[in-house]
């Protein structure tokens, strides 16, 4: 998404003006420093241009810096085209594996956070920077809450105006659980369980007494749906940030663990709102949405 020649400010801005239209203020939107590494001064180019466009459309944005999720090893260039019925098969870890646990790499990560984070610390069209997604995924585990614990200490001594935070995710990771929680200026966290397990999690969340963005949820196939998570989560005063918006690329309308080789349209789209020419998957889940985030 970032790099020079795939970066699509015309696809970004029609798809914003959906996001606008259904009454989104927010996207959670991925860096990647693989792309900062490859041209530094064009990379914050390119993301204040992209966030000239959210704010045009009058959404704030949390960025996202590294991520144990998907692929291990990340390279410039053009990237390998998606698989077919494949959920994200084109997604790529940041630093990625074996890198994320090799000390010898942090002063060049150091480097691009502290350079993007820099650039826009005061940008008030930053709400949250969102440090690590699902550290220790992967099968990394503990070895990540080093590079996590790094992170922070880099962002802090920026010290930006916006807060900062990385989710919880994973609730049998004891170590990084409470390091994340206790360093988080907004407790983020993720779930795609349904509303009575979900709201369990809200409640001892709610237990450190800051306020809570649910940073990814809604798995059809799991029963995290729209129509029985977000009025929960309306109702317990929780911000909700649902992972996917447009099928594409990312192929993730198929379930993380079911692939559709022959590529059909799977009986029920497990993320994703809307299709690539901007017709709802769902009306009714279109209309909830509007209904939801219009009322006072």
């Amino acid at each position: 998404m970032w790099q020079a020649p795939t970066f699509d400010p015309v696809t970004i801005d029609r798809e914003f003006s959906w996001a606008e239209n259904i009454g989104f203020n927010t996207m959670r939107v991925f860096l990647h420093s693989v792309a900062w590494k490859q041209d530094h001064q064009g990379f914050k180019k390119r993301v204040a241009e992209y966030l000239g466009i959210a704010n045009k459309h009058h959404i704030q944005t949390i960025f996202v810096f590294f991520d144990d999720c998907w692929n291990k090893v990340p390279k410039p260039g053009v990237q390998p085209a998606p698989k077919t019925g494949v959920h994200n098969s084109g997604w790529v870890q940041d630093p990625g594996d074996p890198y994320s646990n090799d000390p010898s790499t942090y002063a060049d990560l150091e480097k691009y956070v502290k350079d993007v984070m820099g650039e826009f610390a005061h940008d008030k069209r930053i709400l949250l920077w969102d440090l690590y997604n699902e550290p220790g995924n992967s099968g990394k585990m503990e070895k990540s809450l080093p590079l996590l614990s790094k992170i922070f200490e880099w962002a802090r001594s920026v010290n930006p105006d916006q807060p900062l935070s990385a989710g919880l995710w994973a609730w049998d990771f004891e170590k990084l659980n409470a390091f994340q929680a206790n360093h988080s200026d907004i407790i983020t966290y993720h779930d795609y369980e349904e509303p009575q397990w979900h709201l369990r999690v809200i409640q001892i969340l709610k237990l450190y007494g800051r306020p809570l963005i649910c940073t990814e949820y809604m798995a059809r196939a799991r029963n995290s749906r729209f129509s029985n998570t977000l009025p929960l989560l309306k109702k317990e005063k929780v911000g909700a940030v649902n992972w996917g918006f447009v099928s594409g690329k990312t192929n993730t309308i198929y379930a993380w663990d079911t692939p559709m080789p022959d590529g059909n349209e799977p009986k029920e789209w497990f993320h994703d709102i809307f299709r690539k020419d901007g017709t709802a998957y769902k009306e009714e889940e279109v209309k909830l949405i509007k209904d939801l985030n219009n009322e006072q």
